[in-house]
């Protein structure tokens, strides 16, 4: 009887033991699922308002027309993405070097960056402007003779600038960050910059000693997302884009970040 009574009770503690392991599996795999969710690095540079920047008014993420869509993008392909601050200038080789999975940052394809990088479809066109203080008496481009005009290095406004120089003798500077050319410029160190008309918006709302006109010549500027060299990336963020703006999401985002930059 107690041989009996013993293996009774072992069965029912082994019993017990295999309900609760298969309990504490379910919740450790559906943790492991939340865990394993992929992860994109995605390569911004914030300083071009009001596609991505910081508001240091109101915390220090990155916020901004690209940022919400590529948020909008990683929902579409089921992975989180993770978005890191750069220098614009080195973008393209961090996509290369595979230190980021993704860069959206107002980039605009050329044959330079076609490359030894891959661009989805434009997901926005936009208008390439000279920006210049109201006092300077710069109202075309044949007046940047013997001036100093600024660009964001390796953009394609530093290619515009340097177009421009062909025709007139006009000095481009290159700066890092866009915040940097208009600060030389309010003081003095440079005399015209060369801006995205979108980002040139939002500096022409906050400074009322700021102007701009056209571009004589403009190129055809849309925006992209890159991605390394043949990744299977681009098909999957191009079917991601269309079904966004199919569902007038991108429209949306137009609506909120560049519509109120006017």
């Amino acid at each position: 009887m107690k041989n009996k009574f013993f293996m009774l009770m072992l069965v029912l503690v082994i019993g017990l033991l295999a309900a609760c392991g298969t309990k504490e599996d379910k919740a450790t795999n559906t943790s492991s699922d939340t865990e394993n969710k992929q992860v994109l690095k995605v390569g911004t540079s914030a300083d071009y308002a009001p596609f991505e920047y910081v508001d240091a008014a109101k915390g220090e993420e990155i916020i901004g027309f690209d940022i919400d869509l590529i948020k909008l993008v990683g929902e579409k392909l089921g992975v989180e993405m993770q978005v890191q601050d750069m220098d614009f200038n080195s973008l393209v080789p961090a996509l290369q070097a595979g230190k980021v999975d993704v860069v959206i940052s107002g980039m605009t394809p050329n044959e330079e960056r076609e490359k030894v990088v891959d661009f989805s479809d434009k997901y926005n066109e936009t208008e390439q402007v000279i920006v210049v203080k109201k006092d300077s008496g710069i109202k075309k481009e044949a007046d940047l003779a013997g001036k100093k005009i600024g660009v964001q290095t390796a953009s394609i406004q530093e290619n515009l600038g340097n177009a421009i120089a062909k025709k007139v003798d006009v000095s481009v500077e290159g700066r890092t960050r866009i915040p940097e050319i208009i600060q030389d410029m309010m003081s003095k160190r440079l005399d015209a910059a060369i801006l995205e008309g979108g980002v040139a918006k939002g500096y022409l709302k906050t400074n009322d000693k700021l102007a701009a006109f056209p571009v004589e010549e403009q190129p055809e500027d849309f925006k992209a997302i890159a991605v390394q060299k043949g990744s299977d990336l681009k098909d999957k963020i191009n079917k991601a884009l269309k079904e966004l703006a199919d569902e007038g999401k991108i429209q949306q985002l137009e609506e909120k970040w560049l519509e109120k930059a006017e």
